[in-house]
C-alpha cells in the first residue's frame, strides 16, 4: 500500500502525524510491506507547520501517480476552494483507481472535485454547514466518524482521523493487524459512537433570547421536573401558538427538542463529573425511566450512557468540581 500524504503551509503537525503514525506503524511492525507513507506538497517544496515547524523532506505531486492511497488529512482553516491543479491530481488519482481520503477539513478539496456528489460525506462538526454549503450536490452525515465508500473515505474532526486509519488498515490487513496498531498506539481499535457526542451545544446568550431568558433560565433550573410547552408558555406570559413561534426563532428548536437537549446536555455533565449512578443521574434530568434516558442518549449521541461515562470520566470515581 503506497501512501501518499498531502501536506501545506499552516498545516497542524497532528493532522499530518495521524495517517504517518498509523500508516508508519503497519511497516514498523512488518504488518504488511510497502506501506510507509510519503509526504508531498503542490510545489515539491518543504512546509511550515502552524506549530512553526519546518517540513522539508518532502516530494512532489507526481508521487500520487503511484499511490495506491492519496490522503489529504486536513484544509487551511479558511476553507479556500481547491486549486484546479489539486483537483485534477486528485480526480486522476481517483480514475487510476486509488483511493482517497479527506480526513477532517480533508473533506474538503475532496468534495471540491465531484467524486462524491450524490454520496455522504462527513467532516468536523463546526464546518458541517459551511461544507453542505459549498457543495449541496452531497449528503452530509454530522453524526458520524467517518464514512466509507470503499474508493473515497471522509472523516470527522481531528483525532477522528486515526478511526478512519485503523479502518483503513482493519479493511486491507483485518482486524489484527488494526488492533495490533491500535495496541502499540495506545488507541481504541474500534471507537463506539460518532462525533455527535463531541459537540459543544452552548445555551443561547442572555442578549440573544431578549424577553424569553427568564423562562429558559427558570426551564434550566427545573430539568428534573415535568416541562411542557404549556409550562414554558406559562411562565413567559404568551399564548403557546406565539410562544413556540418565538421561541423557534430565537432557539433555531422547538420546546420540546429544545428541553430534551437540555436534559442530555445535563446528564453528559453528571456522567462525566460524578458517580452517579446511572438511574439517579435520569431522574435527575427528568427522564421518566433509565429505558427513556437510555434510548435518548443513544440516539442522540449513538453510544450508551456508561460507555460514555467510561470514555469522559474525569477520573474514577472523581465527583469533579463541587
Amino acid at each position: 500500500m503506497r501512501v501518499a500524504v498531502h501536506a501545506f503551509d499552516g498545516v497542524t503537525m497532528f493532522h499530518l502525524a495521524a495517517p504517518l503514525l498509523i500508516f508508519g506503524e503497519v511497516g514498523r511492525q512488518e504488518l504488511a510491506p510497502g506501506w510507509t507513507p510519503t509526504v508531498w506538497t503542490d510545489d515539491g517544496h518543504g512546509i511550515r507547520t502552524a506549530e512553526g515547524l519546518r517540513v522539508d523532506d518532502v516530494a512532489g505531486p507526481e508521487v500520487i501517480e503511484q499511490a495506491d492511497l492519496v490522503v489529504l488529512p486536513s484544509w487551511p482553516d479558511d476553507l479556500p476552494p481547491a486549486g484546479e491543479g489539486l483537483k485534477a491530481r486528485i480526480r486522476a488519482a481517483h480514475a487510476r483507481g486509488s483511493r482517497i481520503a479527506g480526513l477532517c477539513l480533508g473533506a474538503f478539496p475532496v468534495v471540491d472535485t465531484g467524486l462524491l456528489d450524490g454520496r455522504e460525506v462527513v467532516t468536523h462538526w463546526a464546518a458541517v454547514d459551511r461544507l453542505g454549503k459549498r457543495r449541496p450536490e452531497v449528503t452530509i452525515n454530522a453524526a458520524a466518524l467517518y464514512v466509507d465508500h470503499g474508493d473515497v473515505l471522509t472523516s470527522a474532526g481531528t483525532a477522528s482521523a486515526i478511526d478512519a486509519c485503523l479502518h483503513i488498515v482493519r479493511t486491507h490487513l483485518g482486524s489484527a493487524a488494526a488492533a495490533s496498531v491500535a495496541r502499540h498506539l495506545v488507541v481504541a481499535p474500534h471507537r463506539e459512537g460518532g462525533q455527535a457526542q463531541y459537540v459543544e451545544r452552548p445555551i443561547p446568550e442572555p442578549e440573544g433570547v431578549a424577553h424569553l431568558g427568564p423562562t429558559i433560565d427558570w426551564a434550566l433550573g427545573r430539568l428534573d421536573r415535568r416541562l411542557s410547552v404549556d409550562d414554558l408558555a406559562t411562565h413567559a406570559g404568551m399564548s403557546r401558538r406565539n410562544f413556540t413561534r418565538r421561541f423557534a426563532e430565537v432557539t433555531g428548536s422547538t420546546p420540546a427538542r429544545w428541553v430534551l437537549a437540555r436534559r442530555l446536555d445535563e446528564a453528559r455533565h453528571l456522567l462525566e463529573t460524578t458517580s452517579t449512578p446511572i438511574a439517579r443521574v435520569a431522574a435527575a434530568c427528568g427522564f421518566a425511566s433509565v429505558v427513556t434516558f437510555r434510548q435518548n442518549f443513544v440516539s442522540a449521541y449513538s453510544t450508551t450512557p456508561t460507555s460514555y461515562r467510561q470514555r469522559f470520566a474525569l477520573a474514577p470515581g472523581d465527583d469533579g468540581p463541587s
